[in-house]
């Protein structure tokens, strides 16, 4: 983007999906789980020099996994079985003391956290999304904050999917028409 814009300091919290263990270990495309992390790392590091808020937000099933979505779907996800250090946070993201982590039990970061009442209480209206995957928890916080009000910035280079066709169709089908996209430079930058 050419355009320059302004991040309210006071105003917005990072939102980082599923940067876990078991998630990251994956593939993806356009951008390499190791980048996406890294990148996602430094825009934490931003907000939190500036005292900005931090969510990381995981997904896993409760111990019984009773509470796991399996409803009938033509290419429904299968999940094989998991380590007990799967949802994680992975430790590159150096989670600090202040950092929030909500745990969700479903593909978006709103319904059934407290996510939504968090933001509300320290009076942020703007959140920096990024994570993985971007056309499934990514898109689907993304959706969920837009019908909340929130004004939205995407890190395009700190989000990936299972293939770059899904990335790039949320990020330029989807989330032009509901934030602005911008790479992890572009939001340090902005932080200044």
């Amino acid at each position: 983007m050419t355009d320059s814009f302004s991040i309210d300091t006071t105003k917005t919290a990072l939102v980082v999906i599923d940067l876990q263990k078991g998630i990251a270990a994956g593939v993806t495309e356009p951008h390499a789980s190791a980048d996406v992390v890294k990148n996602a790392a430094a825009l934490a590091a931003a907000f939190r020099a500036k005292k900005m808020p931090v969510f990381l937000v995981r997904v896993t099933p409760s111990a019984d996994g009773k509470d796991g979505l399996s409803p009938s779907a033509d290419n429904a996800m299968k999940f094989s079985a998991r380590s007990a250090d799967w949802a994680d946070i992975v430790p590159e993201m150096r989670q600090a003391p202040d950092d929030f982590v909500i745990t969700k039990r479903q593909w978006g970061a709103f319904y059934g956290t407290e996510l939504d009442l968090q933001l509300r209480r320290r009076n942020i209206d703007t959140i920096v999304l990024c994570g993985i995957s971007t056309n499934v928890g990514v898109e689907s916080t993304a959706r969920d904050a837009y019908e909340r009000g929130y004004n939205q910035i995407f890190a395009e280079d700190a989000a990936a999917a299972r293939s770059a066709q899904e990335h790039t169709h949320s990020m330029q089908g989807i989330f032009t028409r509901i934030g602005r996209v911008r790479t992890t430079k572009e939001i340090l930058s902005a932080l200044q």
